[in-house]
């Protein structure tokens, strides 16, 4: 087995990871009916000049499964953050008791738990699309290899055999993950 052969696995490898992190991470920022510290993941604060992402410069808890409390370090920070939050347009809007912001989080209706469902399952769909590309990329360095006599035609053979394996184990994960999320959005 060559060494450049098991490059390009580990090079596909990393990549399928990173793909189904970027996939979990998007999944993170819709909201489902419960309160999720992640939702306000993507939310920047103009803090005094730059902007910052807000788990940076405050506390965010759930406190229930209904509300979230964001809970700013800096309290001359309380109103960057709520006017932060609402340019965000999450769909909630803040309340602000001069101390903390409170973030009702309403019950989803039957119609927004589709749309949500749809969202998913086109994040689902995007981390698969990404998957496919990099087992075409893979496939075609393994070829060139071939072709520059790095490898023999039974290690390509070999090769794109694993190379379709890795795929088809991140692509049923990707289904996973995309299952939990949408039953979580469809939990009343």
């Amino acid at each position: 087995m060559s060494m450049e052969g098991r490059d390009v696995q580990d090079v596909l490898a990393e990549k399928i990871e990173k793909s189904i992190a970027i996939l979990k991470e998007n999944l993170n920022t819709v909201r489902a009916g419960r309160a999720n510290p992640a939702l306000l993941d993507k939310v920047m604060v103009d803090y005094y000049g730059t902007p910052t992402p807000l788990k940076a410069i405050a506390n965010i808890s759930a406190p229930d499964p209904r509300s979230l409390l964001v809970a700013p370090f800096d309290p001359k920070s309380l109103h960057d953050v709520e006017k932060a939050i609402n340019v965000a347009n999450i769909g909630i809007n803040p309340s602000n008791d001069g101390k903390v912001i409170r973030l009702q989080i309403p019950a989803l209706t039957e119609e927004r738990r589709k749309e949500l469902s749809k969202l998913v399952k086109k994040f689902g769909e995007d981390a698969k699309v990404a998957i496919r590309n990099e087992r075409r990329d893979a496939n075609e360095m393994l070829k060139k290899q071939e072709k520059g006599g790095e490898l023999t035609e039974d290690d390509l053979k070999s090769e794109e055999k694993q190379t379709q394996k890795k795929a088809d184990d991140a692509t049923a994960e990707i289904d996973k993950i995309v299952a939990a999320k949408e039953a979580e959005i469809l939990e009343v």
